[in-house]
């Protein structure tokens, strides 16, 4: 059984890792099926409370493997490579009610950007880069680049990124608001693993319901988000996790969320 993706459990985060270093952790078809069965793993699994996603290697992804679609006796067609490829995966980590992470261990390009930039939170080691890299090839930014990044940075600085295929430093993604932090290559890997416990550790029924707002706001307007707000909230009050949150607070006490 290839081991492309990697799955690490460990104090109820689970350790999404690419694992082709040799091509930079591009996707394949087996790479993006494993992925997207990992996911699945993560999703059903109530002890798992937060999901990494980082790379083996120098990069975090190079996105797709283009020696998969340059030999025909392997090329899948774009059809395939979108609908059943890199789609289920940005949906995957949209719609399950956990937070996830993107630990941007080195250049993220293309589709693996894109990947990226779907997650819930996004941190990066210094020396990462980010580039829609598209355009180089004469193709368009698709694992939903041109969905997330103009609401991430604009409209204007997202066209000019995705025409020209710069490469952007971790410095300027942070600087644009494209992501949350940038850690020191020495401390990454230790600052990736506390701000996931953090996650972890937290009331994971009103973090999923949070982002379960949060994708509805990028299509409904005032009143009906202002709708949705009332019903989960008050679905997020009848958690086990609110009512040990306002207990903990009249108590003076840490809280000890279980996530339900």
């Amino acid at each position: 059984m290839s081991n492309s993706i990697e799955l690490k459990i460990e104090n109820k985060i689970a350790f999404i890792i690419l694992n082709r270093p040799d091509v930079f952790n591009s996707f394949n078809r087996e790479m993006a099926l494993s992925m997207q069965e990992k996911l699945d793993n993560c999703a059903s699994d109530s002890n798992i409370r937060a999901i990494v996603i980082s790379g083996n290697g120098k990069a975090f992804c190079a996105g797709q493997d283009l020696k998969e679609v340059t030999e025909p006796e392997l090329n899948p067609g774009f059809r395939k490579i979108l609908e059943e490829h890199y789609n289920p995966i940005i949906k995957k980590i949209r719609t399950i009610e956990k937070p996830i992470i993107a630990a941007v261990n080195g250049v993220a390009a293309g589709a693996g950007a894109n990947i990226a930039l779907a997650c819930d939170v996004v941190v990066a080691v210094e020396s990462a880069s980010f580039i829609q890299a598209f355009s180089k090839i004469g193709l368009i930014p698709d694992s939903g680049g041109t969905f997330f990044l103009p609401r991430l940075i604009g409209f204007q600085k997202a066209s000019a990124l995705m025409m020209l295929g710069d490469k952007v430093s971790a410095v300027e993604a942070l600087n644009m608001g494209m992501i949350y932090k940038i850690f020191p290559t020495g401390l990454f890997e230790e600052e990736v693993k506390s701000l996931a416990e953090t996650l972890a550790n937290m009331p994971t029924k009103a973090l999923g319901l949070t982002k379960r707002l949060l994708n509805q706001s990028m299509t409904n307007d005032l009143v009906a988000q202002l709708d949705l707000e009332s019903d989960l909230q008050i679905e997020a009050s009848s958690s086990n996790d609110y009512k040990e949150g306002v207990t903990a607070f009249v108590e003076k006490r840490k809280p000890e969320f279980n996530g339900n």
